[in-house]
């Protein structure tokens, strides 16, 4: 029975083979992809790979089930009118002449929701000059697909590629707004138009950036101009100009210049570019960097004297300055006691005056457009030299004079200073006192009261002019007085001779005495 059990077995797989064929004899296939979106048309084709035999039967299957049955047409066209539709597809054949049946391979078929939408990729939006750029058109991860191309500028609004080839990636030197859509199966499917991408083309012309004003330092709070300039040819044209700087950039506008208040993040690189009016997808390269190098803080003016003293007569310069930077005008001011002034405001550079009146006097620098000002300077004080003349005058006035002494020294002012109400100023080694009402300076004499004395004099109403400094008096002082009286060292002399003789008598008698001898005087 073993040996009858196998055979009829064997027989069993035999016919099971030649009934119903090998697996994947057949091929199933789908177009225009496995990935289809619901509206677009899948075809199948069940293929034999025996020619072109009719007797073939052929059945569509979808997961399990049958969707076509019994027919001699191989292929099925299938609209997809929902997601439901997705699932795993073969295909199978029976030959009717022979009872043999073929099976093919499974498809995975999946149905995706909503209309697709194209997307375009350039490869640059900007044209350079004499050249092109590229674009990519795309719908996912789908296959089977063909591009259409579009653009549109202000005058027209084109399709500029329409054949039989893909398209995927194409080559474009014209300016303008393009956008692209897929196309695939028969009938057409087409997606959704994709995203717009602008693309400029580069003009041969040449922008600069120039500032106003010029200055190579600017300060916090000042005002620029920025100008915007085509060259080579550019002034026969009418232009929008576009502008770059740190961290913000314009739109297009019909002015070539930007104007703002300067801050400190305004510090870093501006360009522009320029495109005609009528050309709204041409324009020039961006210019070249302008740098703008911006200092905080409110600079001071520094106002340096020639001189503190007007001699009589004359005059004296005053500069004002304002560090390294240029494009300063400066404003002077003046007071005194009755007054405070500007006695200086035009629009000359006025860097340094010559003034011939006395005062305090301080500057300050302007600029720019509007007015932009420094903080102001240090006060100088200026003093105007009277022609009056003054003199010291020591009382007593004994050419010698000893240390312990008092001495008075008087200050008069000569040449009609007599009607005049003055104040006084001394000068005498190592010191200078303040000024005063009384024109005397009384002192005790020591040994480093020896040295020159000066005085100056100035009106008590005008503390900011005064006359020069009066002829050195000088004082001696000496540290031994002498006696009037000539023999006065002459008895000091002999009084102490006597003195001494005295005493040599006196131990010679106290000598004799103790030898027991009598000296009889």
């Amino acid at each position: 029975m073993g040996p009858t059990f196998l055979c009829e077995l064997g027989l069993f797989f035999l016919c099971t083979l030649l009934c119903s064929g090998h697996t994947q004899d057949a091929v199933l296939t789908v177009e225009p992809s496995s990935t289809i979106f619901i509206g677009e048309t899948v075809s199948f084709k069940c293929d034999m790979k025996e020619g072109e035999h009719t007797d073939w039967e052929y059945k569509i299957i979808m997961d399990g089930r049958e969707l076509l049955n019994s027919n001699t047409n191989k292929g099925l066209r299938l609209k997809v009118a929902s997601t439901v539709q997705s699932g795993k597809y073969s295909c199978s054949a029976h030959r009717k002449s022979s009872q043999n049946t073929k099976n093919s391979n499974t498809v995975s078929v999946t149905v995706k929701a909503g209309k697709p939408r194209a997307t375009l990729t350039p490869g640059s939006t900007i044209i350079p000059v004499g050249g092109s750029v590229t674009l990519t058109c795309s719908v996912g991860s789908s296959a089977g697909w063909k591009y259409e191309w579009f653009r549109r500028d202000q005058n027209t609004d084109v399709q500029i590629r329409t054949d039989d080839q893909q398209n995927r990636v194409i080559r474009v030197s014209q300016r303008g707004i393009y956008h692209c859509r897929g196309r695939r199966g028969n009938p057409d499917y087409y997606t959704d138009k994709s995203n717009d991408v602008t693309i400029e083309k580069t003009f041969s012309n040449k922008v600069v950036v120039k500032g106003r004003p010029s200055w190579s330092q600017i300060f916090s709070g000042e005002t620029i101009s920025l100008t915007c300039e085509v060259q080579e040819g550019g002034e026969t044209t009418e232009w929008e100009y576009r502008w770059r700087g740190p961290n913000q950039t314009t739109q297009w506008t019909h002015n070539n210049y930007w104007i703002f208040n300067v801050s400190e993040s305004s510090s870093g690189d501006y360009m522009c570019k320029s495109r005609r009016r009528d050309d709204s997808y041409s324009s020039t390269e961006w210019s070249e960097a302008f740098n703008l190098s911006v200092s905080t803080g409110k600079p001071r003016a520094t106002l340096t004297p020639g001189s503190t003293i007007i001699p009589v007569g004359g005059s004296v310069t005053l500069t004002c300055s304002v560090g390294s930077s240029a494009g300063w005008k400066y404003e002077w001011f003046r007071r005194d006691p009755n007054t405070d002034v500007q006695i200086r405001t035009d629009d000359q550079q006025n860097r340094v005056i010559r003034v011939s009146e006395g005062g305090i006097y301080s500057c300050r620098g302007r600029r720019g457009n509007p007015d932009y000002y420094t903080d102001k300077s240090n006060d100088v004080t200026i003093e105007k030299t009277f022609s009056n003349k003054v003199v010291v005058k020591g009382r007593p006035s004994w050419p010698q004079i000893f240390s312990g002494e008092t001495i008075s020294l008087t200050c008069e002012v000569q040449e009609g200073g007599e009607t005049t109400e003055w104040e006084y100023r001394w000068r005498g080694p190592n010191q200078t006192t303040q000024w005063t009402h009384n024109n005397y300076w009384i002192f005790n004499v020591s040994e480093s009261s020896s040295g020159d004395y000066m005085c100056k004099s100035r009106r008590r109403d005008d503390s900011y002019s005064s006359t020069e400094w009066s002829e050195a008096f000088n004082l001696s002082a000496s540290t031994v007085p002498r006696t009037g009286n000539s023999s006065f060292p002459a008895l000091l002399i002999v009084g102490l001779i006597c003195g001494l003789l005295l005493i040599l008598l006196l131990l010679l008698c106290r000598f004799i005495q103790s030898k027991g001898e009598t000296i009889s005087l």
